[in-house]
């Protein structure tokens, strides 16, 4: 390709809300054109590079066994209306109605649609398992859009789903998942952690996510800094300092506390520790084809609810925060609130850091006062006892029982999940065994965002000049420029194009009418892992000027050394 006749070109200066490198190298070197929020344009050279990656990612799931499908972006709403997520997934879910009435929704996932498909085709153990995987367009209605290609409204996304007899074949089939994604991240040069993770929207088991760590990351993970034990920060699990010894049980007290409606402010006018102190946090757990429940979640004072673990608890659905008229409903007092006396109907869950300390203060129920000496299970037996405390920086690992966890930001690129029957049993999709038995077919979802990838390989493959392409993703081979006016410069640099091209290599030829810093700085700008340039004095000299992109060490290659020299 020639630069001349390249559809667009690079830009002197950045986005003015570009904050992330990725999305100033990327706008600047060409590659994408922003043309909504959360909306891009993929350019010629963007475009090459997202087709490497996409050959990555057909190799790696061609070696599993994968068979290529495409499915549809626009789905009727009666397949998500079957799984619920017609109502749970939230805004993100875009809605329309055709002029016909009926209602559709542009895809933000395809399990609906794969689940819908295999009810079709799949009635017997002998057809039994399956791997399907597409590279296809999805959209989501993301309130927030930012980063440039990190958090898009429209996408392409890699997902796969396997079709297993039985959750013995889901884990046969899981861990060669993971270790293809592991191989895909590496092929394009992207140091990726996995981290356990739970399956949010998506619903069904717990799986895990492929993240790059990252300070502008809008995700965190908690690592192990002894077992390397590695999770999701509102997933991960850590271990309660071991309980004080045990002390006498105080008398349950009403205690005036007159504007203190913070956990901090209790706390210091009483003089105890946040951890003395019990929190109330109220939400409406949602749930398909059921009333929204009032949920009110106890913790210690100096802990903070994780949704995804309260979520789990509860047995799925989605959250809101209750509003003070809900609160109100219950009995509760906003800021003073207690979870004793509270009618049947509101669901109480309690962290199970309650259980590990004594004589604790909590709300009243009564604006201006709160309860001293509340004990579990004396005073109050929540009935619903779990881990719902979400982890931070310097808690002990519970995997080890030894380490500390540290919390790191985290970009997350893909994501590997069981998903058990969540959807064959909502779509019907059922096989028969030898013995002419019903059973649901046990599902797995895998899923790579492919701008996101793209933009993560910048992330960790730039200097201060330009882009730095690893040589399995980079948009060309070779990057080539004439340097000089002489007519037959440019007739060698067609021969060098030529001989480039006859060897299977991929060339850039920059032919145009630029200055020598010109076209040096696009050619760092743009990031092409090769680069050689004809000029008079490179002849003089007895050949081409040739450079890698990450090295400043410059060369004389006699013109019929070049293939071999770009192929090294």
């Amino acid at each position: 390709m020639r630069l001349s006749e390249l559809f667009t070109r690079t830009l002197r200066d950045a986005p003015a809300d570009a904050e992330l490198v990725s999305h100033r190298l990327a706008v600047r070197a060409g590659l994408v054109r922003p043309v909504a929020a959360g909306v891009y344009a993929l350019m010629p050279l963007g475009w090459r590079v997202l087709r490497k990656i996409e050959t990555i990612l057909r190799e790696e799931m061609d070696a599993l066994g994968g068979q290529e499908v495409r499915l549809p972006v626009v789905q009727p709403a009666e397949l998500w209306q079957a799984t619920g997520r017609w109502e749970t997934f939230g805004p993100a879910l875009q809605k329309f109605t055709a002029e016909s009435g009926r209602e559709y929704a542009l895809g933000p996932a395809h399990e609906e649609v794969i689940a819908a498909l295999a009810a079709r085709e799949i009635d017997s153990y002998k057809q039994l398992p399956q791997h399907l995987y597409q590279i296809q367009t999805k959209y989501r209605n993301e309130p927030r859009a930012r980063g440039g290609l990190i958090r898009l409204r429209e996408f392409t996304m890699k997902d796969a789903y396997s079709l297993d007899a039985d959750d013995a074949g889901l884990d046969r089939f899981y861990p060669r998942m993971v270790a293809a994604y592991m191989r895909i991240f590496e092929r394009a040069g992207v140091p990726v952690l996995a981290v356990e993770a739970d399956s949010g929207a998506g619903g069904g088991g717990a799986g895990h996510e492929f993240v790059l760590v990252h300070e502008a990351g809008e995700d965190s993970c908690a690592r192990c800094d002894s077992c390397g034990y590695a999770a999701n920060l509102e997933s991960a699990q850590f271990a309660l300092p071991a309980p004080p010894p045990e002390v006498p049980l105080q008398p349950m007290q009403k205690v005036a506390t007159p504007g203190c409606t913070t956990i901090q402010a209790v706390a210091d006018f009483l003089g105890v520790p946040t951890r003395q102190t019990l929190k109330a946090v109220f939400f409406v757990q949602e749930r398909p084809s059921a009333p929204g429940r009032f949920v009110f979640a106890v913790i210690r004072g100096d802990l903070e609810v994780s949704e995804v673990k309260l979520l789990r608890a509860l047995g799925g659905g989605t959250l809101r925060a209750a509003t003070d008229d809900e609160i109100a409903a219950t009995g509760a007092v906003p800021g003073y609130a207690s979870p004793l006396g509270l009618p049947p109907e509101v669901m109480v869950v309690a962290d199970r850091s309650v259980r590990a300390g004594a004589n604790f203060v909590a709300g009243a129920n009564d604006a201006g006062y709160h309860l001293t000496g509340v004990n579990v299970p004396r005073d109050f037996d929540p009935p619903l006892l779990a881990d719902i405390a979400a982890a931070s920086d310097g808690m002990t690992c519970a995997r080890c029982g030894r380490g500390t966890l540290h919390v790191e930001r985290t970009v997350g690129l893909g994501h590997c999940f069981k998903l058990g029957t969540r959807y064959s049993e909502a779509a019907g999709v059922m096989y028969t065994d030898e013995t002419g038995a019903e059973h649901p077919v046990v599902m797995g979802s895998y899923g790579i965002g492919l701008e996101r990838l793209l933009a993560a390989i910048i992330e960790t493959h730039h200097d201060e000049w330009g882009i730095l392409w690893p040589k399995s993703v980079a948009p060309f081979d070779v990057h080539l420029l004439t340097l000089g006016k002489d007519p037959q410069l440019g007739e060698i640099a067609a021969q060098v194009y030529a001989d480039l091209r006859a060897a299977g290599l991929d060339v850039l030829l920059d032919d145009r009418a630029e200055s020598a810093g010109v076209k040096f700085a696009d050619a760092d700008l743009i990031g092409i892992p090769a680069r050689l340039a004809v000029s008079g004095k490179a002849l003089a000299a007895g050949g081409v000027e040739a450079k890698r992109r990450e090295s400043a060490e410059r060369v004389i290659v006699p013109l019929d050394e070049v293939a071999a020299w770009a192929r090294g």
